[in-house]
């Protein structure tokens, strides 16, 4: 054996490293030798930090080596002494050097010719693969994914005529998938997903005898899903969503199938019968396609996951299958046009975990059924047109967090029994008929943060409400009277509540001025007089019809609070001061309303886009060279720039409330589904908000933003309407909604691992990098929040909501007025009024956080200068909904990640690092 210890343990490169001259090197961390401790054979220094590539020459004297482990690390080059000068290892058949920072084109490999294994994923590589696997004659795992490999896959991989697996997943590759692949007969695994392919699947596949796993996902493949794949008999999993596939699915796929997902394409026809019979079959998506016909009736037992969701499917949903479902943990039906009743046989699947029926058009009773469901955490059946009363069995759904029965035609009172949901973080029953009082017990739902009940015939007293209420109490249209209590303002941690259209009367309680982390306050179409109370921070609030109601002011937290509060006091003793006060400011108002159109004429012609005048539905849309008069604006397009004002409107039948899919605090959102089958996004500004001079040049200010900046982790603004009749904005759709609402749902977090959550921090790093550091001017985006962060099906993270960016010029004060969601702000915008890139970088690392814990770190960021927070591990900080991480890779990125948000956290901002040096 040569002498290791003096190879390695005085090589400065590798220390420390817990080695000991006194021991022989066979009983060193991560080194393995032969059984007679005669030789080394393996070297695993996985997640050891180490960062200096000078490390890889010195392995080349181990001529023992069969296996060499360095993966996630943070090493950068590969040194060409080690790609040279490697002969000596004859007997290498394992090199991992995953999860580094390597860069550069794709080295020469021409010395391993007993290499089997090779795993280059996670780095950094570029550049196009051309000859330099032909060294490789014993290759049988190729894994390159998650690099950035750009141009066509070769059509020659090597000469390795035993390769198992081809991983390419993750990268930038175009053009079409070349037929030699089925060159390789002995391929298992082919994954290609995530790239820019494009044109059909190859014929030639169907030449390969074991293929086991075939992922296409997230490219632009297109044609017919081939008749052949149901010839090889070896198929388990086929995964081929996010693509342009189109015509009737095949049937007959191969009976081995255990994963099927087709989920958004443009398939069309008749879900095949035998599909979802197959013996072995697990999770099944076809959401998000054309598909017509009826959900078909056989169904095998051994399925977990099925998903139809988003399709035309009609007919009722079929009752004899689902008594023998017992595996079923996930049954989605949504957004299509069943009708009939809901199978009471669902009540048999004891592993539901998550039940969606809602938009459709399914009639009947609300199910005692469902309560026999023990395991289900979410049940969604909105949008229906469900009748009766709410069964008090539903409070046996002792693990349900999320229970949306929204937009039916429910009746009764709300049972007081639903208090025992004590995990129900969700609960909506807007847009039904209920009526009597809000049961007291209500109060008694200790997790809950988002309580909608809006849009019913409910009355009385409001009761206590859950002091956990974060998100939103909307208590509007219905039949409240009376005093406002002011018990509402002990939910101090709410953001949005709404009272709107009943008939309260009095003032607005004072005390609602501790409501310290309130952003909007509805109550328009009152009887409301007095005084608006004045608010630690800007809150917007909205009082329209209300004519004895008086609004002064809601402050900010400046150095003007204290003298504002006084004007106040001098206001309610002085009712001159008051009329004067008016006067004024109708002065003042119709000044800036001036100002505003006189800007909104100078900015409304966008560069870039097709300008277009927006009238209402029933007019035809005419392009033109310039604006007009008055700002409006339309400009909507698609990629094959044929989207019509016409189409969005039909679509979405004039933005009906079942294609709404979430209301912020400006606008709502809806899904639509175009002509050609792609689905958008649409933020339509609420008609009173429209006419606020504050809204719109949010409106304006996204556009303008978004129509610079290109990467891929910023989503797609694809058009626009800015119009006084109408306001929207286009967008790239994003299945999964928000990293918060993601977060929030134990059924969703649990789906986003930890590898997963790393990405997540990832891609928002790059995003972030590129506004700070490559536009010019810099953008600083000011309102990063997990409400800002969307994800799409894969859990993909994109940073979205640009409406209060800001163009950073260095050479002015960049003085602002303070943005962002409370909670995410840093903390020197309360004095400083000076925004900088410093500023997002407080908000990426509070998201961070948010995204480890899974859960906003509120109480965290409160401890940081308490002593216990110097004894905290990462460990006491893990979303508990996930199991802690033992792959030591994975366990050491999140600690990396934790790092990395609590240096971002500093209250000193000029401590916290650039989103350049994160990225």
């Amino acid at each position: 054996m040569i002498n290791l210890y003096n190879l390695l343990r005085n090589n400065t490169l590798l220390s420390p490293f817990p080695w000991s001259s006194t021991t022989g090197p066979c009983s060193w961390k991560g080194v393995t030798c032969n059984s007679n401790n005669s030789s080394i054979t393996e070297l695993s220094f996985r997640s050891f930090y180490l960062s200096n590539s000078d490390i890889l020459p010195v392995f080349c004297q181990i001529d023992t080596l069969e296996s060499i482990d360095l993966s996630n690390n943070q090493l950068r080059s590969i040194p060409s002494e080690f790609m040279t000068g490697c002969g000596n290892l004859s007997r290498l058949r394992r090199l991992d050097i995953r999860w580094n920072r390597f860069s550069g084109s794709l080295p020469n490999f021409d010395g391993f010719l007993k290499l089997e294994l090779l795993y280059l994923g996670h780095n950094m590589l570029s550049g196009t693969i051309t000859l330099q696997m032909d060294g490789l004659v014993s290759l049988k795992t190729m894994s390159l994914g998650f690099n950035q490999f750009a141009g066509s896959i070769p059509t020659h991989l090597g000469k390795s005529m035993v390769l198992e697996e081809l991983r390419l997943s993750n990268n930038q590759f175009v053009g079409k998938i070349p037929d030699d692949i089925a060159n390789y007969l002995n391929l298992t695994v082919i994954d290609l997903s995530f790239n820019n392919l494009s044109g059909p699947i190859p014929d030639r596949f169907k030449e390969i005898p074991y293929l086991q796993l075939l992922s296409l996902s997230s490219n632009s493949l297109s044609g017919r899903i081939p008749q052949f794949l149901s010839s090889i008999n070896t198929l388990t999993r086929f995964i081929a969503n996010h693509n342009s596939f189109s015509g009737a699915i095949p049937s007959g796929i191969t009976t081995l199938i255990r994963n099927l997902d087709l989920s958004h394409n443009q398939l069309n026809g008749p879900i095949p019968s035998d599909l979802l019979s197959q013996p072995k079959l697990k999770t099944f998506d076809l959401s998000y396609n054309s598909l017509e016909g009826s959900v078909p009736e056989n169904i095998s037992s051994s399925l977990e996951r099925l998903r139809l969701g988003s399709n035309r499917l009609n007919g009722t949903i079929p009752s004899s299958s689902f008594g023998r479902l017992q595996m079923l943990t996930h049954l989605e039906l949504d957004n299509n046009s069943l009708g009939g009743s809901i199978p009471p046989e669902l009540g048999f699947c004891k592993n539901l975990a998550l039940l969606n029926l809602a938009k459709n058009q399914l009639t009947g009773l609300l199910l005692v059924a469902l309560g026999s469901l023990s395991e289900l955490q979410e049940l969604k059946l909105e949008a229906n047109k469900l009748v009766g009363e709410i069964p008090i069995e539903i409070s046996q759904l002792q693990g349900l967090t999320k229970l949306n029965i929204s937009w039916n035609s429910l009746n009764g009172s709300i049972p007081s029994s639903v208090s025992r949901l004590q995990n129900l973080n969700y609960l909506d029953l807007r847009g039904n008929n209920l009526s009597g009082s809000i049961p007291e017990s209500i109060g008694n739902l200790s997790s809950i943060i988002e309580l909608q009940l809006g849009s019913n015939e409910l009355g009385g007293e409001i009761p206590l409400m859950p002091p956990s209420l974060q998100i939103a109490l909307n208590l509007s249209n219905n039949q409240f009277d009376g005093l406002i209590l002011a018990t509402l303002s002990r939910l101090r941690g709410l953001e949005v509540l709404d009272l709107s259209n009943n008939r309260f009367t009095g003032e607005i309680p004072a005390s609602f001025g501790k409501m310290d982390r309130l952003i909007r306050l509805v109550v328009s179409n009152n009887l409301l007089s007095g005084l608006i109370p004045v608010f630690p921070r800007d809150v917007s609030v909205e009082t329209t019809g209300n004519t004895d109601l008086i609004e002064l002011t809601n402050t900010i937290p400046t150095q003007k609070t204290k003298k504002r509060r006084d004007v106040r006091l001098l206001v309610a003793v002085a009712s001159a001061v008051i009329s004067f006060a008016i006067f004024i400011g109708t002065i003042i108002l119709l000044i800036s309303r001036r100002l505003q159109k006189n800007n909104d004429e100078h900015r409304s012609n966008i560069d870039g886009f097709v300008v277009c005048f927006c009238f209402r539905k029933t007019q035809k849309i005419r392009s033109v060279a310039t604006t007009t008069n008055h700002g409006n604006i339309c400009s909507i397009w698609n990629y094959d720039g044929k989207i019509a004002y016409e189409d969005i409107i039909k679509t979405t039948n004039d933005f009906d409330i079942k294609y709404c899919i979430g209301t912020g605090s400006y606008g709502s959102v809806y899904r639509a589904q175009l002509p050609s089958g792609k689905v958008i996004a649409l933020k339509k500004l609420h008609q009173l908000e429209a006419e606020d001079p504050a809204f719109d040049h949010c409106f304006r200010n996204e556009v303008q933003m978004l129509t610079n900046v290109r990467h891929k982790n910023i989503v797609k603004l694809y058009g626009f309407c800015l119009h006084k009749r109408c306001m929207f904005l286009v967008y790239e759709y994003m299945e999964k909604g928000s990293l918060f609402s993601a977060l929030r749902s134990d059924v969703e977090a649990s789906e986003i691992g930890w590898i997963q959550r790393v990405n997540i921090v990832e891609t928002i790093a790059h995003a972030l990098s590129y506004l700070h550091h490559d536009h010019t001017p810099p953008i600083v985006h000011r309102d990063i929040s997990s409400n800002n962060i969307l994800l799409n099906s894969q859990f993909e993270a994109f940073v979205a909501d640009f409406g209060t960016a800001r163009l950073l010029h260095h050479d002015s004060s960049n003085q602002t007025v303070v943005a962002g969601t409370y909670g995410y702000i840093a903390p020197e915008l309360a004095y400083t009024m000076v925004v900088t890139e410093k500023s997002d970088v407080y908000s990426f690392g509070v998201v961070t956080l948010e995204i480890i814990m899974g859960r906003h770190p509120r109480d965290l960021l409160s401890s940081l200068t308490k002593p216990a927070f110097e004894s905290l591990m990462v460990t006491d900080i893990l979303d508990p909904r996930l199991p802690p991480p033992t792959n030591p890779i994975v366990a050491g990125n999140i600690v990396r990640v934790a790092t990395i948000a609590f240096s971002c956290i500093h209250p000193k901002p000029k401590s916290r690092p650039t989103m350049r040096h994160l990225s």
